[in-house]
């Protein structure tokens, strides 16, 4: 008998964590940090779902932190298991999880300075050297090699072209076999290689982030000509908060092209993310992942400005426009382009460009959603600048796209669930499932739990 409950990623689409029970094995596939409004924040700070000494293992998919970052909290609460990921994966986690610890740090500096937190003293959720710490336990997998995480599991990674080394994954216990989609990449993403074949299963987690919505159908590189030209025009700064692991290689890509054909001017552009920076360098090393030539990896490299420190990330905020700032985190929650967003945001000359999904109860959301003001370290900032959404430039697929990944899969699975979705959007994927592919497909309740017979 296996068990498979919904500990995160349920209602929402962020905190993904699958907790998968045998009789003899407990594995956690993805293990990630919740994002967004306020609640879901507050869970991170919780007892944790399940017991981290009683787990075998932890399986990641990717390393977005919505994936992985709950990982050192669950290390420091005892789990001492492996965590098997691609070699990608593991390469991009060595960047990723130290600083989102550096983050929480800063975070819980800020609030304990300024007085915003209801904590006396403010603490972080972990620490950078937590991450580190919680680095030695990972293992990384080839794709398309079978292994064991756990006694009578057998798993293997499938590429998911969402992000360099992310995966879907097959499991297969003694009674039944199942298979996440993890995060889905598009087909025609223009640096990321298509998605294989979802593995063929009995049951099937899949995610639905744009389960209700196509991605619009205007070529990317006009969208964002159009917007470069017409903000040079005006004299103003495109400020971008980008996901340093994937988006912001796309964006400097895009660039580079539309510079090489004269199509938009030759702007200064910066690169303000010492982890963008990194995950640049480690995605032109993993040739296999992407589709970009050796020539247009150094075009990309080439075109921005790298700025590591705090003081020349400081000094960004004194220049004027016209200039593009690209800089993390993609849905403004954190990071240094909230120092960006604050300086930029009341001038409307400039322009904030949106290249993402963007979670409820983000900053990216708000000004998504159309807010005029927005509050940054516990001060309100007037939003003046013009606020763009380029949707093609998502990362996932939209619902026609993963429909057709799954019809040319061949999978006809026993039971869907749904994940990894806002409500609506996890509903409607849920219906044309039904609908288009026949399939018996649920969204299945936060916290809930299914035996699978």
């Amino acid at each position: 008998m296996t068990r498979i409950s919904f500990l995160g990623a349920a209602d929402t689409v962020t905190g993904s964590k699958y907790l998968v029970e045998t009789g003899n094995a407990r594995i956690l596939v993805d293990c990630g940090l919740f994002q967004g409004v306020k609640a879901l924040r507050e869970r991170n700070w919780s007892a944790p779902p399940v017991d981290p000494a009683r787990l075998d293992a932890i399986v990641l998919t990717h390393a977005h932190i919505d994936h992985t970052g709950y990982l050192p909290r669950l290390c420091n609460d005892g789990f001492r298991g492996r965590v098997y990921c691609t070699t990608g994966t593991q390469d991009l986690l060595r960047i990723l999880l130290p600083d989102s610890g550096h983050l929480q740090e800063e975070a819980a500096r800020h609030a304990g300075k300024h007085g915003y937190s209801r904590h006396r003293p403010a603490l972080p959720l972990y620490t950078e050297e937590d991450a580190r710490a919680c680095l030695r336990l990972v293992e990384a997998i080839e794709f398309a090699r079978d292994f064991e995480p756990a006694p009578g599991i057998s798993a293997r990674f499938s590429r998911a072209g969402h992000i360099l080394g992310s995966a879907c994954l097959g499991l297969r216990t003694a009674t039944e076999t199942i298979a996440f989609s993890g995060d889905v990449g598009r087909p025609e993403d223009p640096i990321m290689r298509p998605p294989d074949a979802l593995p063929l299963a009995d049951y099937v987690v899949v995610e639905s982030t744009y389960g209700d919505r196509r991605h619009p159908q205007e070529a990317v590189p006009d969208a964002l000509g159009r917007l470069v030209r017409e903000t040079a025009e005006r004299g103003g700064t495109i400020v971008v908060p980008a996901f340093a692991v994937g988006r912001a290689q796309h964006l400097l890509h895009l660039l580079a092209e539309l510079r090489r054909e004269n199509r938009i001017p030759a702007l200064p552009v910066f690169l303000d993310s010492p982890m963008a920076i990194n995950a640049s360098d480690i995605f032109c090393r993993h040739k296999d992942d992407h589709r970009l030539s050796e020539v247009q990896c150094h075009a990309m490299c080439e075109l921005a400005s790298y700025t590591r420190t705090a003081d020349e990330s400081k000094a960004i905020d004194r220049r004027s426009g016209p200039m593009i700032v690209i800089s993390a985190s993609g849905m403004a929650t954190g990071g240094r382009i909230l120092h960006h967003l604050r300086r930029f945001l009341p001038d409307p000359r400039n322009a904030v460009l949106l290249v993402g999904f963007q979670a409820a109860g983000t900053r990216g959301r708000s000004l998504h959603d159309g807010a005029d003001e927005l509050k940054i370290h516990g001060q309100y900032v007037k939003v003046r600048a013009r606020v763009v959404q380029v949707q093609g430039l998502s990362a996932h697929a939209d619902y026609a796209e993963l429909l057709e990944w799954l019809r040319k899969s061949g999978v006809s699975p026993r039971r869907a669930f749904v994940t990894h979705g806002e409500p609506a959007a996890a509903d409607a994927l849920r219906r044309r499932l039904r609908d288009q592919l026949g399939w018996n497909a649920l969204v299945p309740a936060d916290g809930s739990m299914w035996t699978l017979d």
